[in-house]
């Protein structure tokens, strides 16, 4: 009887231990997942350097829709240098200012408001005075400062009062 036993022993030791095609077939298995990992990897880093390449071209075009918005303004410093009569030129002047200033609103630029409370992520103190009014009250702005898109791009910069 114990013959029998051994016998089933190593029967079933036998079915454990995985046939030699089984090993080929899980060493094809993992060399096929391999060289799927190495082609799903390069397709990513592709894909990185087409995206990377592409922002690089739409920062391009963003600014070559920009420059081509601002060729009026120097055609018309051009004309303004031409007629450098005192009042008309001012008032050339003062066109070409309001219309460069509409072409960057209409791009997303926004003054910075500077009046009442001192806000540290819009303003910059320059200067500090003695005053009547609540301490850190803008007194005078002495530089603009702008959002583009909502991001602060330059800080005002201010004068407030202690």
């Amino acid at each position: 009887m114990t013959k029998n036993k051994d016998q089933k022993n190593a029967a079933a030791k036998g079915n454990a231990e995985p046939k030699i095609s089984e090993v080929e077939q899980l060493n094809k298995d993992k060399l096929e997942l391999t060289l799927h990992l190495q082609r799903l990897q390069a397709e990513f880093e592709n894909f990185q350097k087409r995206n990377a390449s592409d922002n690089v071209r739409f920062a391009k075009l963003a600014n070559k829709e920009l420059i081509k918005q601002l060729l009026p303004l120097l055609d018309n410093f051009q004309l303004g240098f031409q007629n450098k009569n005192s009042k008309e030129f001012i008032k050339g002047i003062e066109l070409i200012y309001s219309n460069f200033y509409s072409i960057l609103e209409e791009n997303g630029l926004k003054k910075i408001d500077c009046k009442g409370k001192f806000d540290p992520y819009k303003h910059e103190v320059l200067l500090t005075e003695k005053s009547k009014q609540e301490p850190e009250t803008i007194l005078e702005e002495l530089q603009s400062g702008f959002t583009l898109n909502g991001e602060v791009i330059r800080n005002a910069k201010v004068k407030v009062s202690k």
